[in-house]
């Protein structure tokens, strides 16, 4: 039976599954953001979700780029840009918070995110490269069960040194402060926001450091076996219906993702002030709840992979995005703590779905793999792009009685139904 990971592969293993928990890190502190943004300039929540717009941007606009530089230099060099830009990004904090307007940040999160492409970009298709192809899923699994731990203590710096530290006033008190007050507040908040991002930037200097004295570069061979021409390989990625419409499965679940996590906090305010708790308490309580969801995420995560030996990836897809839908209709249906529940346990459905959509993806692409990653990578645009119109959504009166936070969870709703289309596919053609 082949191992999971082989011997020789150890090391550089280890090394960039944490690559994995570090940009978890950054995708879970960034969520509870587009609350603390919106109330620290006195903004819409739709104006408050630019901050994913330019987050998920970055993944987009750098995937390709990512790919062709991976394909023509190494993993290894893939992996120091994405960390160099990563930690540029989240240093280009001090120079935002020193400016004290919105869109600076918004330049910091579009460069940090560069960084956080062309690690997915490298980091994914190398852990499938370290062993069998017959284990090549069951590997990425484990090396993505290590996101969450990241996403984990992204969650709670959030909520312990950002949102708790915040100034307490609500939305409503700061639109009547004057101007010298609003600017005095504003910029406090601004140095609590920054500060972790601040830190981590230094750590990433750290690890950068380490990838370059301890990872090997690959062999010649191994490099050179990716060069092929762009046209052609983009020709037979396009032909390969799983891999096209893994591409648009990954588009709508990294959407569903992102929008669970995000919105929770709207979510929950509404429900905890409903109870006669105040603003912040009530998005600290959110985040919370945030958390605990990530921490069932992370433990579904192992016990996904463990299934994985019993049951076809693209089944345990379909059966994970029917629960995930059947619990999102409690989201929008179920008022109250039930309903926060329910949108808890989503996250026990989606721990599957990314590594799982992404190596069915490109199983039998072959060379064209690293470009192949590439596609699956931009599809994080989904997290652009789904933010942005839920919280129009959120914005609104809702309809027929069900408060718009509720009803815009009608997104969620279709994306699991892509997913569980893209899973019964692939199972229906035995991929």
């Amino acid at each position: 039976m082949n191992k999971v990971v082989e011997k020789k592969y150890l090391l550089a293993f280890v090394l960039v599954t944490c690559c994995f928990a570090l940009w978890g890190f950054a995708n879970d502190i960034t969520n509870p953001m587009v609350k603390a943004f919106s109330k620290i300039f006195r903004m819409s929540v739709t104006d408050g979700a630019l901050v994913q717009l330019a987050f998920y941007g970055g993944y987009f606009c750098m995937a390709l780029p990512a790919a062709l530089f991976v394909r023509k230099y190494s993993f290894k060099a893939g992996l120091l840009m994405g960390l160099g830009l990563y930690a540029i990004g989240a240093l280009m904090f001090i120079p935002a918070k020193a400016i004290g307007s919105y869109y600076p940040f918004l330049i910091a999160y579009f460069v940090l995110t560069c960084g956080l492409s062309f690690l997915e970009t490298t980091a994914n298709p190398y852990i499938l490269s370290m062993g069998a192809k017959e284990t090549a899923t069951q590997r990425l699994n484990l090396a993505q069960a290590f996101n969450p731990i990241g996403s984990l203590a992204g969650m709670f710096i959030a909520m312990q040194f950002i949102q708790a530290k915040l100034n307490p006033l609500s939305t409503e008190e700061r639109a009547l402060l004057n101007p010298e007050q609003f600017d005095a507040v504003k910029n406090a908040d601004l140095t609590v926001l920054s500060r972790p991002y601040i830190a981590i930037g230094a750590v990433l200097v750290v690890f950068f450091v380490v990838i370059l004295l301890l990872v090997k570069n690959q062999a010649k061979a191994e490099v050179a076996s990716t060069d092929q021409h762009f046209g052609p390989t983009i020709k037979r990625l396009w032909q390969n219906k799983p891999y096209r419409y893994g591409v648009a499965a990954q588009f709508f679940y990294v959407g569903v993702q992102i929008m669970c996590w995000t919105f929770i906090i709207q979510y929950g305010t509404r429900v905890f002030m409903d109870e006669g708790i105040t603003e912040q308490a009530a998005e600290v309580l959110s985040q919370r709840y945030n958390i605990i969801a990530m921490a069932i995420f992370c433990l579904s995560r192992f016990v996904c992979t463990f299934l994985l030996k019993y049951i076809h990836p693209s089944k345990l897809l379909t059966y994970l995005g029917i629960a995930g839908a059947v619990f999102v209709l409690g989201v929008i249906f179920i008022d109250g703590r039930a309903g926060m529940v329910c949108l808890v346990a989503v996250s026990a459905c989606m721990s599957l779905m990314f590594p799982t959509i992404y190596g069915i993806a490109l199983t039998d692409t072959g060379d064209d793999a690293k470009l192949g990653a590439a596609g699956l990578i931009m599809a994080i645009l989904g997290g652009s792009v789904l933010p942005p119109l839920q919280a129009r959504i959120i914005d609104g009166d809702g309809l027929f009685g069900i408060a718009s936070v509720n009803l815009s969870f009608v997104l969620p709703l279709a994306c699991f139904v892509v997913i569980v289309l893209y899973g019964n596919f692939i199972t229906k053609n035995n991929k």
